[in-house]
């Protein structure tokens, strides 16, 4: 996947493939001129924007896919966030910090379970209460094996379903991380400091922040227009749920669809507004 970029020297569109760093070393295709792109998005956003893509363009497994990958990565990005945030509550050096961090990721980098053990913990020392939503229903795991691991084909409509679902979940724990987010993101601009501090004479840094559903409805200046009330909590509160069980479940269901329904609107109208080519070519993300 790729998605396009003006050449600062003739202002004409290339396209980029994503990579792991958000860096993107290019050469102009017209021109010739050597420039590097410096992405400021994370990868769980460059993840659950290609997925939105997929299932737009009628690919309904791949878009499940990344959906499940930017679920994993966000969780990846929250114990980041939580333990630089941490850290710098405790007057902790930035860097010593973050080598740490990066030390004890590498013994779990390639264990997801392990992982969603950090980020349970991260949660519990952070909000001080269970993360309760961490359960087959809240994760939509059943549904994302069944995809994932027995190949599954599932209709368009069961992707978005889980894309409400999994967009819902991010969105309230960027809410609740708040300014802590930016401890992470402070983290991916020490890595583009290192590699601009190595750009060869003669290659132009160009920094790009394209506007995904997260930023878009956090940073697009759009005023929020759900009509809905917050998201239901867990069944047993209050004697309505208690008395119809089911009653909780698709009331959630229908705040993640009107969440994500809204979240791609806005996202359209911060494009509209940049007067811009979309990010990912096809408009979708």
């Amino acid at each position: 996947m790729d998605f396009p970029t003006v050449c600062p020297a003739c202002a004409r569109e290339n396209r980029a493939e994503f990579t792991d760093s958000s860096v993107h070393a290019l050469t102009c295709a017209h021109c010739g001129a050597r420039y590097c792109v410096f992405l400021r998005k994370h990868r769980f956003e460059v993840l659950f924007d290609l997925g939105t893509r997929a299932s737009m363009d009628g690919y309904a497994r791949e878009a499940v896919a990344s959906f499940a990958a930017a679920l994993e990565r966000f969780f990846e990005f929250y114990v980041w966030a939580f333990t630089l945030e941490r850290a710098a509550n405790a007057e902790q050096e930035f860097s010593a910090a973050l080598a740490g961090l990066e030390g004890t990721w590498r013994h779990v980098a390639s264990q997801s379970e392990r992982q969603l053990g950090m980020f349970a913990l991260a949660y519990l020392l952070r909000e001080g209460r269970e993360p309760d939503f961490l359960t087959a229903r809240g994760l939509g795991t059943d549904f994302r094996n069944r995809v994932i691991h027995r190949g599954t084909l599932p209709t368009r409509a069961e992707a978005e379903a889980y894309a409400a679902l999994v967009f819902a979940l991010i969105d309230r724990l960027l809410t609740e991380l708040g300014p802590g987010a930016a401890h992470a993101e402070l983290a991916q601009e020490q890595v583009f400091a290192a590699h601009l501090a190595g750009l060869p004479d003669g290659v132009t840094a160009v920094f790009e922040e394209h506007p995904g559903m997260f930023r878009a409805r956090r940073f697009g200046g759009l005023a929020p227009t759900l009509k809905l009330q917050a998201q239901p909590g867990p069944p047993g509160q209050g004697a309505e749920q208690a008395r119809k069980p089911g009653k909780a479940v698709n009331d959630a269901r229908a705040y993640q669809q009107a969440l994500f329904r809204q979240a791609l609107e806005e996202r359209g109208a911060l494009l509209r507004a940049f007067k811009g080519p979309p990010p990912g070519g096809s408009g979708q993300g």
